[in-house]
Order: structure tokens, then sequence, then C-alpha cells
């Protein structure tokens, strides 16, 4: 019988890849993840923000970046406002950045509903891409039998739908959470 549990993992993969992306994508609430794509120059080399500080959501509407080195809150702060995505403006007071979070405009959210979108979009690439992978390896898998293969590509068929559900329902969530005001 054809072993699909390498297909699966991968599928798996290729959803906490999407559901990773999803939590960077801004909602209106402050969350430490929207910060997670942001790389900053310390010591002469770029490194992920939560490298180089304490990333804390105080409340709703307010992140509060710590550095560990406070010579280095220009630099942070420089990093997070040079990110246009985000459209952050954050201000220091020589020993923490504050980055307050300002609510979205219905249009502003539309907008970021329809990059999430693109998203989607890709994952599901990925999963076909397995499922592909998978269908080759059964036209080419000589100790099948015909009936055999029919239900290993069934298997396979069952099993990227499956995982593209996961991927419509995730994004369905995170786009009701960004569209609620």
């Amino acid at each position: 019988m054809f072993d699909t549990k390498e297909d699966r993992k991968k599928m798996e993969e290729a959803v906490e890849r999407f559901k990773e992306t999803m939590k960077k994508i801004r909602t209106g609430r402050a969350h430490p993840d929207m910060l997670s794509s942001i790389k900053v120059e310390v010591y002469g080399q770029y490194m992920p923000l939560n490298q180089a500080a304490n990333i804390t959501a105080s409340d709703a509407t307010l992140l509060v970046v710590t550095p560990f080195d406070p010579g280095n809150i220009a630099a942070i702060s420089n990093a997070i406002r040079a990110d246009q995505s985000l459209g952050l403006n954050p201000a220091d007071d020589g020993r923490v950045i504050r980055v307050p979070i300002p609510p979205l405009t219905e249009e502003r959210r539309k907008e970021i509903v329809k990059a999430a979108s693109s998203k989607v979009e890709e994952a599901k690439i990925a999963i076909r891409n397995v499922r592909e992978d998978a269908r080759k390896a059964i036209k080419v898998a000589e100790d099948l039998s015909e009936d055999m293969k029919k239900r290993a590509e069934k298997e396979i068929d069952d099993l990227t739908k499956e995982f593209t559900d996961k991927i419509d329902a995730e994004f369905k969530s995170k786009s009701e959470e960004i569209m609620k005001i």
C-alpha cells in the first residue's frame, strides 16, 4: 500500500507556515508577533527585533519594546518606523519604545484581508504541489496494482481537501477578526 504519512506531514507543515504568517497580520489589536518581521541593524549586523529587544503588549492598543541594550533604541525605533507595511510610529523615552497601534479604517481592513488572501493562495499552492508530487510517485510505483493506485490517489485527494479546508477555516477566522471593529 502507498504510504501517505510523509505527504500528510508536508501538508501539515504548509498549514503551520500559513498560521505563522496569519499571526503577523495586523488585526487592530496589539500583538508582539506584529513586529516579528522587523530586522534591526545592531552591532554592525541585521538581526530580528526579538533578538535585540523584549516585545510586550501592555494593552490592546500599545506595544512596549524594551531593548536589551539601551544604546540601540534609535536603531530599533527607526527600523519599526521604516516598515511601511505596518504604518506604525514609535516613541521612545530613552529606556523603552512605545508603539501605539492606531485603529484600522474599514478601507485599511479590506486591504489587509485582500493581502491575507494572497497568502491563502500561496499555502494552497504548496499543498497542491505536495499532491502532485505524491501523484507522480503513485504513477511510477510498479509494486501497486491499478486498484491500489486509484485508492492511493483518492487518499491523496482527500488529504488535499482536508488541509485546504483547514487553511480556509483559518483564513475565515482571521478575516472576521480583522473586520471586527
